[in-house]
């Protein structure tokens, strides 16, 4: 066993770090240093560093970076339209790469020669922790306790943790893993584990069921600036204030509910729900917007390298030159994405009704169906013959698939 000196630890206070800080000063007879990362989880911080310490941790440094993950993290990925597999807005996997950065900031200032964190042997996170200690700080040890120790499950977890007088919230009978930041709350693992069963209603912890949402529409307005949101209802907000109060009002209509099965980048399938309020109206907002200030080849364009984008960030890949590259591709694209969208909030659904930009592509002279000067719409003859070119050359080739064959149709 590699000599271990002091280690940093990504730390939660939740069950896998809780009963990490025990281990690794048994298992390495080493000093840990737990570091807690505040992207906007509803925690009692000053409670998560008492409990740290209290497990036999020499420190416990509480960062806010809730600002940092809003501007530098969610807002890039919201720009790019990154959705990893059409459903999931990435909360969790935007997170990681902010919180493996804090961690080696940590690390490297306190003088630790190791890095640890909580992630399981199944999961996409020990992934994505792992990258970006490879990118910032590769020449720190890396030790992923559910890879090395002789707990297999969460229920031995909980008996360590009793063993070793660590309190947990969580429980044999309701094991869920939770995950909550700015961006999100998800939820895995407990009935969730089954996919055939539903989620429990009182799990939900940012929405309200989109059955109980209130009776009345509710109207927001979303300003945008070069493809970031700047302003809810006419108010500037800072990037985090911004989502937090989107969360609470599209939370209080039922807005942001999925519950998906995924693919792992490890190989499995997975089942989680997530609850993404504010993602999800700003995400349709941007969209709205973006179809009304994008040119139609950029708009397409941006939408073939939305997934791509979304793979690096679900696959751990934030520290890549790939996607440095595809945000100078969006910072161009997007500098005219300026605007308002006028979003409706109803039981659950989130429709954009309205919107408008100095820099709108759209010409009602153009568009109208009603008498206009600025469209000669003989001018269609032409191209249609033009675009039909390739078409025509090719059926003079093979005159085959011309050889059409209509069914004699039988009764009246």
């Amino acid at each position: 066993m590699a000599s271990v000196r002091k280690v940093a630890l990504a730390y939660s206070g939740g069950l896998d770090t809780s009963v990490m800080v025990p281990w690794l000063r048994e298992r390495y007879g080493c000093e840990v240093v737990a570091v807690v990362a505040n992207v906007g989880q509803l925690e009692d911080f000053e409670a998560i560093r008492q409990k740290a310490l209290a497990s036999g941790a020499s420190s416990c440094y509480v960062v806010d970076v809730r600002e940092t993950f809003a501007r530098d993290y969610i807002f890039p990925a919201l720009r790019a339209g990154a959705v990893y597999e059409g459903r999931y807005l990435l909360g969790t996997a935007l997170a990681r790469p902010l919180i493996a950065k804090v961690q080696v900031e940590v690390a490297l200032r306190c003088g630790c020669d190791a890095l640890a964190h909580g992630c399981t042997g199944k999961g996409n996170d020990q992934v994505r922790f792992e990258l970006a200690y490879q990118a910032l700080a590769p020449h720190l040890k890396v030790i992923a306790p559910w890879r090395e120790w002789e707990l297999r499950s969460r229920e031995d977890e909980i008996a360590y943790a009793r063993r070793h007088g660590i309190p947990v919230s969580a429980t044999p009978e309701k094991p869920y893993s939770i995950d909550q930041n700015l961006w999100h709350t998800s939820y895995e693992g407990g009935v969730l584990e089954d996919p055939g069963a539903m989620a429990p209603p009182d799990m939900f912890q940012l929405t309200v069921d989109p059955a109980d949402a209130p009776d009345v529409p509710h109207y927001v307005q979303i300003g945008f600036e070069g493809g970031f949101p700047v302003s809810l209802d006419g108010a500037r907000m800072s990037p985090a204030s911004l989502i937090e109060s989107l969360n609470a009002i599209a939370g209080a209509h039922g807005v942001g509910r999925v519950d998906v099965v995924e693919n792992r980048l490890v190989g499995m399938k997975s089942r989680g729900v997530y609850e993404t309020p504010a993602g999800t109206v700003l995400l349709a907002a941007l969209k709205d917007l973006e179809a009304l200030t994008l040119d139609r080849d950029t708009l397409h364009f941006k939408e073939l390298i939305a997934p791509r984008y979304a793979e690096l960030v679900y696959y751990g890949q934030w520290y890549s030159p790939l996607r440095a590259a595809l945000d100078g591709f969006l910072e161009v694209s997007h500098r005219w994405v300026t605007g308002t969208v006028t979003v409706k909030l109803f039981k659950g659904s989130c429709v954009p009704v309205a919107r408008s930009s100095p820099y709108s592509l759209y010409r009602h002279d153009l568009a109208t169906f009603g008498e206009d000067a600025a469209y000669n719409q003989k001018d269609a003859e032409g191209f249609i013959h033009l675009f039909g070119l390739p078409t025509r050359v090719f059926t003079g080739v093979h005159p085959e698939v011309r050889d059409l064959k209509v069914e004699e149709q039988v009764g009246g």
